[in-house]
């Protein structure tokens, strides 16, 4: 296996019970980094652009999604600012709803979708559908179908299968889509296994190694109804430096030059994907969306002038980078179990509400959060703890290794920082738990941009059986 935990999940058992415990943060601090710019402390407890925790939790019940608005404008825009001339694609898998999807056109971005249910709603928040973009391994005929109907502005290519396959649709609906072909530069970005999605054995993209990259470009513009306009790349995600889309963007260019020099085409658009880091820990580093930009331009400026190649319009994705960190999770505290680990060190194991149902980042990339005490401050020690949900199984982790006030009770509020990206995205009904609610703050007020989940519906689809039909001397015998 590429990684160390269990087939299961991540480690069972105490995996850290013999290291020693680095020394304790001030738990009353909230980094500026890791928190949304509008979340505050208020008397003690936390608030968002104004709302304190409590009444969060009173009206909306826990565990609950809770957006602040404005600081999502304000990454949105400043990623806008910073590839003007450009263009910017907002992560649609991160987290989508009509909400969002409007919010974050209305300050210039495009949304790259990769499902029939993510254009679905796209499309129905009102976006223009030629700042869409269809990404995807496997895209159905019907979802091509439908991306074709609607005008999308970007298809992103990624096998031969699929270049015929929307080559003939295109001929049947008298369309001609703009389209890029997905490359797999062979850069592994200095991230996750799981999620370093630029080496050779994986699922997307055309390999520049063996050059299946440029015989799907031939196979494209042998396609009359297909309009290459560019080439694609993505080295990973949660990546805080540019050295990886330097290698990126010198073999990208090279391949443009190659196809220049074959076919006689200078392609107008690269784009180099993303998957900006964002700070979930405090050692965590990001950088401003304005410097990403600045060394992406130098980096294919530079490729290109070497390579005698008019500079493209540069198209980039930065995921997680936009949506992460303007979304934080409420939780209510059941029960907190204390453990006694080897050398005489206790751990506080806290369980709350909700679990990897909400949050299955932790037990599948051992991800890291920042958790903090939401609806008061306490003077007491801070104590070792492990944030757990309350689902039955041993992976069904929040937060692996954190501190809080020793004197942690139920009925306490916990706020889990950075859950904006594939969290609720990854939601699910496990143990036949209903999906949170999320909820925009903006303005000391809060709405409700998506529904909680209720029984009724998680019941809505079980449509039971018939017991007569399924008889035993009623069934057809096998053969029969």
């Amino acid at each position: 296996m590429s990684r160390s935990a269990h087939p299961a999940g991540p480690s069972h058992g105490h995996p850290l019970a013999t290291i020693e415990p680095a020394t304790p943060p001030d738990l009353t601090v909230l980094n500026p980094r890791v928190w949304s710019a509008n979340v505050t402390r208020q008397a003690g407890e936390l608030a968002v652009a104004g709302v304190p925790a409590t009444r969060l939790a009173a009206e909306h019940g826990t565990p609950l999604f809770v957006l602040d608005t404005d600081d999502l404008r304000l990454r949105a825009r400043a990623y806008a600012t910073a590839f003007e001339g450009g263009d910017v694609y907002y992560a649609g898998k991160a987290f989508l709803c009509t909400a969002v999807a409007g919010l974050i056109a209305d300050e210039g971005l495009g949304i790259d979708v990769c499902t029939a249910g993510e254009l679905a709603i796209a499309l129905r928040a009102g976006v223009d559908p030629d700042r869409l973009a269809l990404h995807g391994n496997n895209k159905s005929v019907a979802e091509l179908r439908l991306a074709l109907e609607a005008g999308v502005g970007r298809i992103v290519l990624d096998s031969h299968l699929e270049i015929d396959r929307l080559a003939a649709l295109a001929a049947e609906l008298g369309a001609r889509p703009r389209v890029l072909v997905r490359t797999t530069v062979g850069v592994e970005a200095h991230t996750h296994a799981f999620i370093a999605t630029a080496h050779e054995d994986q699922k997307f993209g055309f390999s520049l190694a063996t050059g299946q990259a440029e015989a799907a470009v031939t196979r494209v513009l042998g396609h009359p109804q297909l309009r290459l306009v560019g080439l694609h790349s993505h080295i990973g995600s949660q990546i805080f430096d540019t050295g990886g889309f330097e290698v990126a963007a010198h073999r990208v260019v090279s391949l443009l030059a190659r196809i220049r020099d074959t076919h006689g085409v200078e392609l107008p658009e690269i784009d180099l994907g993303g998957g900006q880091g964002i700070a979930y820990v405090d050692g965590d580093d990001p950088q401003p969306a304005a410097d990403v930009a600045a060394r992406l331009r130098q980096i294919v400026e530079r490729e290109c002038g070497l390579a005698g190649l008019a500079v493209p319009r540069l198209s980039v994705e930065p995921g997680r980078a936009i949506i992460g960190p303007s979304m934080l999770t409420l939780y209510e505290v059941g029960t907190v179990k204390p453990i006694e680990l080897d050398g005489g060190l206790v751990r506080n194991y806290v369980s709350v509400d909700g679990g990897m149902s909400d949050n299955i980042r932790t037990a599948l990339y051992d991800a890291d959060y920042t958790v903090v005490l939401a609806n008061r401050l306490s003077s007491a020690a801070p104590q070792l703890s492990r944030v757990v949900g309350k689902h039955c199984e041993s992976g069904d982790i929040v937060v692996r290794d954190c501190w809080l006030p020793a004197d942690l009770a139920p009925g306490d509020l916990l706020a889990v920082a950075a859950t904006g990206a594939y969290c609720y995205a990854m939601a699910s009904n496990y143990n036949r738990i209903p999906r949170p609610p999320v909820v925009a703050v903006a303005g000391a007020r809060s709405q409700v941009i998506v529904r909680r989940e209720t029984l009724e519906q998680l019941m809505a689809n079980d449509v039971g059986w018939d017991p007569v039909s399924h008889r035993a001397d009623s069934a057809v015998p096998v053969g029969g």
